[in-house]
């Protein structure tokens, strides 16, 4: 036997006893980490105020203690704070709004009229008003007053008419009624602003009580006239047809009624002649009709105008279109077709040169 144990070899054909042989682990799978996200914090976002926003933060809660210069001072730090166009200037608006006192916050947003307007004429300004708006019933009343008390200056700018009709939508039932007398009250008002009638269409198309809707299309319908000959007040003409209201296309019409054959030498009054020619079967008749109780002489120079020679042509294609009107097409054509050399150049005289 070997000396400690040890086995060497022997004679031939007997047992070797041999080391096991070591086994070594696999090498570590490596983990692709391209694609694989970070962790997420699960820290609450935070927003550090600037200083000045701080200062308002603190000073609204003892505003009262505060000397004038203060006063001034924050006044004009909360002006900067609704209209900054700083990248974060929405996420300290909120912070702050988060921290502070609202109805307080609404007082002295409107506590200055002249300068709340100012800041709703502002993009950021309007953006961050109308955030504010419906959060409470005791915030609204601030605004709600403010606006009414400068409801045309709101209604005729387009950043701060949107703060006015998000009021319309969000205020109290009580409230909203009051808002919708003020629009019925100004409506002639917007529709002849270059700005207000574009609000006063948006109005119309949002209104949802139908009392106060009807009314507001009754004001448009009866004011028609006026409303056609204005280079703003026809396009609210316009958009009120093209509601295919039969109520109110009947109305507009008879407040046209003999008027659309002068309206039609003008630009904006041949829009909505031709507009009311497209509506309704009996508005388009009603025009036609009014068109022939006139002289040939007349429709000739009707037909030879820059912008009446439009209706002409639109009053002849309306009535082509339907057979049951195919009579007053004819009638209509006929009194044009010995004058057609006089129409020459005009899309009415080659319509009716491939008459003959």
């Amino acid at each position: 036997m070997a000396n400690g144990g040890d086995l060497r070899p022997t004679a031939a054909g007997s047992s070797i006893e041999q080391e096991s042989p070591v086994v070594l682990p696999p090498p570590p799978r490596e983990i692709p980490t391209a694609n694989i996200p970070p962790a997420r914090s699960t820290a609450p976002n935070t927003v550090n105020l600037t200083e000045e926003n701080q200062f308002l933060v603190n000073s609204l809660r003892y505003y009262t203690a505060l000397t004038h210069q203060e006063r001034e001072t924050f006044m004009q730090s909360l002006f900067n704070l609704m209209t900054s166009n700083e990248e974060d200037g929405a996420a300290q608006f909120r912070e702050v709004v988060s921290r502070s006192d609202l109805p307080m916050m609404g007082l002295l947003l409107t506590s200055d009229l002249d300068r709340f307007l100012e800041m709703a004429r502002n993009k950021n300004g309007s953006n961050r008003i109308q955030e504010l708006l419906g959060i409470t019933d005791d915030l609204d009343i601030f605004f709600f007053n403010a606006i009414t008390r400068r409801f045309v200056n709101f209604m005729t700018d387009y950043e701060a008419s949107r703060v006015g009709t998000q009021g319309m939508q969000v205020f109290n039932q009580e409230r909203q009624k009051t808002m919708y007398d003020y629009v019925l009250d100004n409506a002639i008002h917007l529709a002849c602003n270059r700005t207000g009638y574009a609000v006063l269409k948006k109005i119309i198309d949002g209104l949802g009580h139908l009392f106060y809707r009807d009314r507001l299309l009754d004001i448009v319908a009866q004011n028609a006239l006026r409303l056609s000959y204005h280079a703003h007040g026809n396009y609210v003409v316009q958009h009120v047809l093209r509601l295919n209201d039969l109520r109110c296309t009947h109305n507009v019409g008879v407040s046209l009624s003999d008027r659309c054959f002068g309206l039609s030498f003008t630009k904006s009054g041949s829009h909505v002649v031709q507009t009311l020619l497209d509506t309704e079967a009996a508005a388009a008749v009603m025009v036609v009709e009014e068109l022939l109780r006139r002289d040939e002489e007349s429709l000739v120079r009707l037909a030879r105008s820059e912008y009446g020679n439009y209706v002409v042509l639109k009053a002849l294609r309306v009535m082509r279109e339907s057979r049951n009107r195919m009579y007053l097409f004819w009638r209509l054509a006929n009194k044009f077709r010995p004058y057609v050399h006089l129409l020459r150049g005009r899309n009415v005289g080659e319509y009716l040169y491939w008459l003959r």
